[in-house]
């Protein structure tokens, strides 16, 4: 079996786990008492802290652990919110932040604040001129991620971080994805990390937050971690989880171009062996290890599957693998194709050999659920009939509405239009998406009676 699901979890590192043995020995009393035991604990954590601190590149006291990645970011903006009350309650973020990002923003509107959510490119990426344009003179608080965790494009934070000084905003990174790859660049003001992305233990996340940043922890107040993350420090799972940054850090840089090398080998070779598929993200700026891409005609959900079942553990971003049925709110950003999409992240030390094997494996993986989904043959020369044909996929899920209208689009003469009723979300972002791989042209959305109509005008 080959894991290839590494930006949702690295696999436990060696380092880690050894440390993590180790440290249970020594590592489980209160580091609070000054007793032997205590003291003993204590040294641990103040050694943790002290690596932990010269890894990102701050100070120590500036460094607090947390129980998971999503409460330091929760923590991190929840602090920073308050402490700048004054100011006011404007928060920015980006279009494509992690959920925890979005769900903290969303918790922040509800208690009255503001939020501009600063949209991104077709890459994935926004634009330093935006988040300077997003300013306001009650903005208490600005967040950015270094990179996204699923597409894993590399986002401009010390230009951001720069506008953000000069307006006197405090940043918060969200450096889940990239802290084992290297520190963050620029001038931020709060820095937020989780473990298990790097291959340290679950459960132990990472909080900066620089000298001089306004903050005000929030709820009960706790003697533990400066008062910012309350409750009893899991100093085993602390002490790997900073064992094993170091370990990846030390390297990073060799396995880089090795895994930049898989990661390119993919994105390359999967538009040659599949047809209609769409690789995103920013093909140069973009972490080692993550490749994604969106197959046409494809149900991710099945496609996942079909790879498991051949051996290989992938992700998606696709709305068919989703209990709530809607895109993935990064790929609907972006405006690509979110039906049959798959991430590859490969963990470090991935042989060769298993992308050779994953790319042999694919085509038939896409070929067999595009065949029980019935997907259309290539189209033959115009054979119109009618000026406008309408399909109803009513009631049909991604990827069937656009199935349906790739299996018509023939029909109509040039310049003839196909009307696609349909009431998944997902046709909202994934038949536009469609028109631009197919050249069509995609007039607008309608309303209708249910759902919506999408109006495609055809063009060759």
């Amino acid at each position: 079996m080959s894991y290839f699901d590494a930006a949702s979890a690295a696999p436990l590192h060696p380092v880690a786990r050894q440390a993590l043995l180790a440290s249970l020995d020594e590592g489980w009393a209160d580091p609070a008492r000054l007793h032997r035991e205590g003291r003993r604990a204590r040294m641990l954590l103040d050694a943790a802290r002290e690596a932990a601190a010269e890894a990102v590149g701050c100070r120590a006291d500036e460094v607090v652990f947390t129980s998971s990645g999503t409460r330091a970011v929760h923590t991190g903006i929840a602090g920073a919110l308050a402490g700048r009350r004054r100011v006011g309650s404007h928060l920015i973020v980006s279009a494509v932040e992690h959920s925890c990002v979005l769900h903290a923003a969303e918790s922040s509107e509800k208690d009255g604040g503001t939020v501009t959510r600063v949209a991104v490119n077709r890459a994935g990426a926004v634009t330093p001129s935006a988040y300077a344009a997003a300013l306001r003179p009650d903005t208490a608080l600005a967040c950015l991620q270094s990179a996204n965790h699923e597409v894993g494009t590399v986002q401009p934070v010390a230009e951001v971080a720069e506008a953000c000084r000069a307006a006197g905003v405090p940043l918060l990174v969200d450096a889940a994805q990239s802290l084992g790859w290297g520190p963050v660049e620029g001038d931020w003001s709060l820095l937020a990390g989780s473990a298990h992305k790097w291959g340290g233990p679950s459960g132990v996340g990472l909080l900066v937050v620089r000298k001089g940043v306004r903050f005000a922890a929030q709820g009960p107040a706790d003697e533990r971690e400066s008062g910012r993350a309350a409750g009893f420090e899991n100093i085993p799972a602390i002490v790997a989880a900073v064992a094993c940054l170091r370990a990846v850090r030390a390297e990073a840089a060799q396995e880089a171009v090795r895994l930049r090398e898989l990661t390119e080998r993919i994105r390359t070779r999967v538009p040659e062996l599949v047809p209609d598929v769409e690789v995103v993200g920013d093909a140069e700026r973009r972490l080692p290890g993550i490749v994604t891409f969106s197959c046409l005609y494809v149900d991710g959900e099945s496609l996942l599957h079909e790879l498991d079942r051949a051996g290989f553990s992938v992700s998606s971003g696709s709305s068919c693998t989703s209990s709530t049925l809607t895109p993935s709110h990064v790929l609907k950003a972006m405006g690509v194709l979110s039906e049959g999409n798959v991430r590859v992240s490969l963990p470090l030390g991935t042989a060769e050999e298993d992308v050779v094997r994953f790319l042999d494996v694919l085509p038939a993986a896409v070929a067999g659920v595009r065949e029980k989904l019935g997907a259309p043959a290539p189209a033959p020369a115009d054979v119109g009939r009618t000026e406008e044909l309408v399909v109803d996929s009513l009631g049909k899920r991604c990827p069937i509405p656009v199935i349906e209208l790739a299996k018509v689009i023939g029909d109509v003469p040039v310049g003839g239009t196909v009307r696609v009723l349909s009431d998944d979300e997902a046709a909202r972002l994934d038949i536009p998406a469609w028109c631009e791989m197919r050249g069509q042209e995609y007039v607008g959305e309608e309303p209708a009676d249910r759902g919506s109509a999408y109006v495609v005008r055809r063009t060759g």
